[in-house]
């Protein structure tokens, strides 16, 4: 086989319409796309989506209510109320709460919540605090570092 043989198949390869070129060429005048009107002008037509002019619907909906943040970080949530059941002076991770049966699933970095009462003191670290657990770790004699999380 040779360069010059790799031809296209007979039949495959069809000549493209010649339009506005007289009513005997089939296609003349408005070139079959009838009279007036956006979809006829050359250049194609619009864009999939667009609403001639109109805020489209792929940009109206995310500002309605009860869409998902995108990449929204998941935490591992506890309430101090649970910690209170831990011995006095506990190192308190994810690591440990898991060991000791408070929290069985691990969803993410830990988070302490701040509903409920505390009365003794902890340690406790964690990725995210509210500012009502913190308060309430501290009134306890306890202490909390937030550690960096990974995820």
């Amino acid at each position: 086989m040779r360069l010059k043989d790799a031809i296209p198949k007979k039949g495959s390869q069809k000549r493209g319409r010649r339009l506005g070129r007289g009513i005997s060429a089939g296609q003349g005048a408005s070139c079959g796309k009838g009279m007036r009107g956006q979809k006829s002008r050359s250049g194609g037509s619009t864009r999939p989506g667009f609403e001639g002019g109109q805020n489209p619907l792929y940009r109206r909906l995310p500002k309605l209510k009860s869409f998902p943040m995108v990449n929204r970080k998941k935490y591992t949530i506890i309430n101090v109320s649970k910690l209170a059941s831990l011995p006095a002076n506990t190192e308190v991770t994810l690591a440990s709460l898991m060991e000791a049966g408070i929290i069985t699933t691990n969803d993410g970095p830990l988070k302490v919540l701040g509903d409920g009462e505390l009365n003794i003191a902890l340690k406790v670290h964690a990725a995210g605090f509210t500012a009502t657990a913190r308060n309430k770790i501290e009134a306890a004699g306890g202490s909390w570092e937030q550690i960096s999380s990974d995820k």
